[in-house]
């Protein structure tokens, strides 16, 4: 097999179209479709179909790309292992996190240690439970912050701790002077919830499923932003961890209140890799320092 030949794949892969991989690769189209007709010709089956827009994947193409991704990122991972003989004076690690973190903990840890690591750049996403792990298993991240994650079983959990699942309303809201709130109370009230690929949306539908409830959810967004700002006003009532509007709780503008069903109070947030994965000598220091700022919960 040909190391070029992989390249030229990979590129068209990713870009869906022969004439963009070129202008990527700064090579002509003709050399990208000479290389892929020579794979095609000595793995005996074709790796693309044409399409108006550009190219598909064939069944043999979907194989050849995931080998070719992993083979891509472990060759990266080795410049950044042989650059850092030298000093953790270089690298990239890739985190795709959920969006409670990042109001404080993770802007906290990333300045920290890039005070003592300069030269490391960092990417974040942030996105639903059920993406982050999915980009942990397609290796398109180095580490994974979840809530309340549904594992598969090549996710290794590295560090976690408890994060209770709270009301979150507005200090004029009815049920701010509440001790705790019952799902029922909740359910009766204008919800504002994430949509159903985030794990703290799965955990409170199977809650009002358990208990046959149905809740009027009037807002549902992919952002708690969105959420935490629908709650401010007092149109709606949400939910989420205490993290993520710590900012809006500290300025009075939210309440939090306990709610009173135990798997409310169990969820954790977890820090992830993929466990056949070898993480970059970058991405490992920096997972080591971001364990030692994750605490497990006391007495855990």
């Amino acid at each position: 097999m040909n190391f070029i030949a992989f390249r030229y794949f990979n590129e068209v892969a990713r870009s869906k179209a022969i004439r963009r991989a070129a202008d990527r690769l700064h090579v002509t189209p003709s050399a990208i479709s000479r290389q892929i007709s020579l794979l095609e010709h000595q793995l005996g089956a074709p790796l693309f179909e044409r399409t108006t827009n550009g190219v598909e994947l064939t069944a043999a193409g979907v194989m050849l790309e995931r080998y070719t991704r992993t083979l891509f990122r472990d060759l990266e991972r080795v410049r950044e292992g042989i650059a850092a003989f030298r000093s953790l004076d270089q690298g990239e690690v890739k985190i795709h996190a959920m969006e409670g973190v990042l109001s404080n903990f993770l802007p906290e840890t990333l300045a920290a240690f890039m005070a003592l690591h300069p030269g490391i750049d960092f990417q974040v996403n942030t996105c639903s439970s059920d993406l982050i792990v999915e980009a942990l298993i397609r290796d398109e991240t180095d580490i994974g912050i979840l809530y309340n994650p549904e594992l598969r079983f090549e996710i290794q959990v590295v560090a976690e701790r408890k994060e209770p699942v709270v009301c979150l309303v507005a200090p004029f809201d009815a049920l701010a002077g509440e001790a705790q709130v019952s799902l029922s109370q909740l359910s009766k009230r204008p919800l504002a919830l994430p949509r159903q690929s985030f794990g703290l949306r799965q955990l409170f539908d199977r809650a009002a499923e358990a208990q046959r409830l149905k809740p009027r959810i009037v807002v549902e967004a992919n952002n708690l932003e969105v959420l935490r700002a629908t709650a401010v006003l007092g149109a709606c009532v949400t939910i989420g961890p205490r993290i993520s509007a710590q900012r809006e709780i500290d300025a009075g503008l939210l309440k939090a209140i306990p709610i009173a069903l135990e798997a409310f109070g169990n969820v954790r947030s977890a820090v992830c890799v993929h466990q056949e994965r070898v993480p970059s000598y970058a991405a490992s220091a920096f997972l080591k320092f971001l364990k030692g700022r994750f605490p497990l919960a006391a007495g855990q």
